[in-house]
């Protein structure tokens, strides 16, 4: 029997937990693969004592692994298989909505643009 054949392929799923924090205006995802944690935001708004407590309010609500909750995340750095970094090329843009917003600014664009015209003709009729 040789060694490959006696390996057997195991592979972990991964996690992925998104989190809005509109106070703070930042995007957060959380992933969990292998007993490593990342932790991703789209801004550098977390303190290290904010970043500490949400680790661990992670671990209390069961959305990571128990022992991470004794992590304490330094910027940048890994700590007991928690990783934090500032990263916004996860979040995508629903071409629904971008469509949508388009929408709306010719729409306003082309309003302003007849208000301008009625005003203007206006003064100048009404002289």
């Amino acid at each position: 029997m040789n060694l490959v054949s006696a390996m057997k392929a195991t592979s972990t799923p991964s996690r992925s937990f998104d989190f809005c924090f509109p106070s703070l205006d930042t995007h957060v995802r959380v992933e969990e693969e292998g007993g490593v944690v990342v932790i991703r935001a789209s801004r550098n708004t977390f303190t290290p004592r904010r970043k500490n407590c949400f680790i661990r309010e992670l671990a209390a609500e069961g959305f990571i692994a128990d022992h991470h909750q004794w992590s304490s995340v330094a910027t940048g750095e890994s700590f007991l298989g928690v990783r934090w970094l500032v990263d916004k090329s996860w979040l995508k843009l629903d071409p629904a909505i971008r469509a949508s917003a388009d929408r709306f600014m010719v729409r306003s664009l082309v309003g302003a643009a007849l208000l301008w015209v009625l005003l203007v003709g206006g003064a100048v009729f009404l002289r």
